[in-house]
């Protein structure tokens, strides 16, 4: 834990959380994307540790929860057809669809894998010619490098029982969803890290200068967190709205071209419907034409479907920062990891799974500034 420990220095954290402290004059909401980044903040308090000054908002960065409520449906349907190996995350199992969910097909019967690789499923489909593997690809652009080397590499070796059924969701169109909302609020976002490392950050300097708002790429760990915290507040209380890179461990501000090819060469930007969000232009990735064998959509007929999310959650509120998981009246009663009613409490990235897990027990009087509040 060598490498890991001086980033979770607590005299540091604390250095830091007093610098914040000192530089601040006026009131501030910031939003962190990623779900990863959350759980942190969750975790360690992080946000308990600011002035009552910096209000931190929760982003839509969790993978799971923003794939729509419609592709779970399609991926319960393809999974339970005969035939079918039905391969993906572990957390995806337990998401609920309109009326299941993965799990549910898997204790009935169904063939539902779970791996850590999509290279796993292109593995298993090449020694099971008598199945048709399906590979659930979720994600941001962290994951599309890899889930289109799968599609490659089962193209190249022209396997023809593999296929993908794809969701990926890209990062900026969602930030610039929030900036356009009449509603929002935020003046300063924390960027993903893990995106960035792939797709470096120069994509956000555009948001920065026509919206005004500073943008910091930050890492996960307490001190990276509460360093971009401070980058943030500095560019704010001095008037300026750049990008800047808190992570520079990890990111490059061109990225990682070489994966950055492959996913042009193997996707194409889409519209994408985001769970409880909505369809957002420009937002997702889909297979290429030539790349079409392989999609499972087309190979399924699963398209057109459509399901609407249950009434009682709050989800949509939750994933734009509007809302935090304990404005919501089924929150640990009868919203929780083991019965969920949305995906942000099942993900282990998800607002609503860090709530719980960290702050359920914590008495109404004392989830104050730091928190994710409900606008006036």
């Amino acid at each position: 834990m060598k490498y890991l420990d001086e980033y979770r220095d607590a005299r540091l954290v604390q250095s830091l959380a007093a610098q914040i402290a000192r530089r601040v004059t006026r009131p501030w909401t910031l939003m962190e994307i990623c779900g990863g980044q959350t759980h942190t903040i969750m975790r360690y308090g992080l946000d308990e540790l600011l002035p009552p000054q910096i209000r931190l908002v929760h982003g839509p960065g969790c993978p799971v929860c923003v794939t729509p409520l419609e592709m779970v449906d399609k991926a319960i349907e393809i999974a339970s057809r005969p035939g079918v190996t039905f391969v993906s995350y572990g957390d995806m199992l337990r998401v609920p669809g309109s009326r299941s969910d993965l799990f549910r097909v898997k204790a009935a019967g169904g063939d539902v894998r779970i791996v850590y690789s999509p290279m796993e499923a292109v593995k298993l489909a090449r020694a099971r010619r008598d199945r048709h593997v399906v590979f659930f690809a979720i994600g941001f652009e962290t994951t599309a490098p890899a889930n289109a080397m799968a599609v490659w590499q089962a193209h190249k070796e022209g396997l023809q029982n593999f296929s993908m059924l794809v969701s990926h969701v890209l990062v900026p169109p969602a930030i610039r969803l929030l900036l356009e909302s009449p509603h929002n609020q935020v003046q300063g976002f924390i960027a993903p890290g893990h995106v960035c490392t792939v797709m470096g950050y120069r994509q956000y300097e555009a948001l920065s200068r026509e919206f005004r708002v500073p943008i910091v790429v930050g890492g996960f760990e307490p001190t990276d967190l509460l360093e971009a915290v401070y980058m943030l507040v500095s560019q704010l209380e001095e008037g300026r709205a750049e990008v800047e890179n808190q992570y520079v461990r990890s990111v490059r501000y061109e990225g990682n071209q070489p994966a950055q090819r492959l996913m042009e060469t193997v996707f194409e930007v889409c519209d994408r419907k985001w769970r409880g969000i909505g369809t957002i232009p420009q937002s997702g990735l889909r297979l290429r034409a030539e790349f079409g064998a392989y999609d499972a959509e087309r190979v399924f007929g699963a398209s057109g479907v459509a399901a609407e999310e249950p009434a009682e959650c709050i989800s949509a509120q939750v994933l734009q920062g509007l809302k935090k998981p304990t404005d919501c009246s089924a929150f640990a009663v009868r919203c929780t990891p083991e019965n969920p009613l949305g995906a942000p409490m099942v993900s282990a990235e998800g607002a609503c799974a860090a709530y719980y897990h960290y702050r359920r027990h914590s008495l109404p009087g004392e989830q104050s500034h730091g928190r994710a509040a409900t606008p006036n």
